[in-house]
């Protein structure tokens, strides 16, 4: 008797690494649907056009997956951009924006799947999250907070849901080559008060990103993560990561703080 495929939704899957995510749980045999605003079709996806900060329309999304195929198994939240600059000058409208997307974006499709995979008290959930949610970096600071909300929501609602057999992790990628670096939302105001600092802090990000890691190894970690039998609350992809993250637990946040100024903020 052959064995029932898996079905997943993807948020974000139209790039990057959500395409990469796409691309890899297609090749493992899963069957993929994909949800962005972008209006592109994709070859190893279904495209279902919805925006993660809508509530309604992530309801919209799930509802039709469940009508095609009767149950969403694997839920991968990869949607998400990033903003820079100082604090001090950034807007607030810029910074809700980040924390809508990133943070409540999960939220509106983790909602909308929740019920159907409760009841059938079977589910994988995988948010994307990242490094700078565990090791918050300077003038990314609202992307950051979003994304340790991230981690945090996530292992909250590990516990929440347990007796209900679904199960939930964050992956936290470090740089990745992906159009992320290029899609940042930049703002130099203030660069001449900071002593040129916001510049220097965001042209450093932007050669991590550029030389960083190839998206389809985050989406072959991610497929992983959405497929073996148990996951941790969150995991760092790649090994120079899973040590940074370590090594930001053990050490004393000063020291911390400290390295990651001079590399970031100085």
């Amino acid at each position: 008797m052959l064995k029932e495929k898996k079905v997943a939704l993807v948020t974000g899957g139209s790039s990057g690494i959500g395409l990469a995510a796409v691309n890899a749980l297609h090749d493992a045999g899963v069957t993929v649907y994909e949800t962005s605003r972008r209006d592109i079709a994709l070859e190893n996806a279904l495209h279902l056009p919805g925006d993660v900060t809508d509530e309604a329309a992530m309801e919209g999304v799930v509802r039709t997956v469940m009508d095609r195929e009767g149950r969403v198994d694997i839920l991968v939240c990869c949607a998400g951009f990033g903003i820079s600059g100082a604090v001090e000058y950034t807007q607030l409208a810029a910074a809700k924006k980040q924390l809508d997307v990133n943070f409540f974006g999960v939220v509106n499709a983790v909602k909308a799947v929740l019920p159907h995979m409760r009841e059938r008290k079977s589910g994988r959930i995988v948010v994307v999250s990242s490094v700078a949610g565990a090791i918050p970096i300077p003038f990314q600071t609202y992307y950051s907070a979003s994304k340790a909300a991230l981690n945090a929501y996530v292992s909250a609602l590990r516990g929440e849901l347990r007796p209900f057999g679904v199960t939930v992790t964050a992956v936290m990628p470090g740089d990745i080559a992906t159009g992320f670096t290029d899609a940042r939302e930049k703002s130099p105001k203030g660069d001449d008060v900071y002593g040129g600092r916001i510049s220097r802090s965001v042209a450093h990000m932007e050669h991590d990103e550029r030389t960083g890691m190839d998206p389809r190894v985050a989406g072959a970690y991610i497929r992983k993560m959405a497929l073996r039998k148990t996951v941790p609350p969150a995991s760092s992809i790649g090994l120079s990561y899973k040590a940074l993250v370590l090594l930001a637990r053990i050490l004393p946040a000063y020291l911390v703080d400290w390295v990651v100024y001079l590399l970031y903020a100085k």
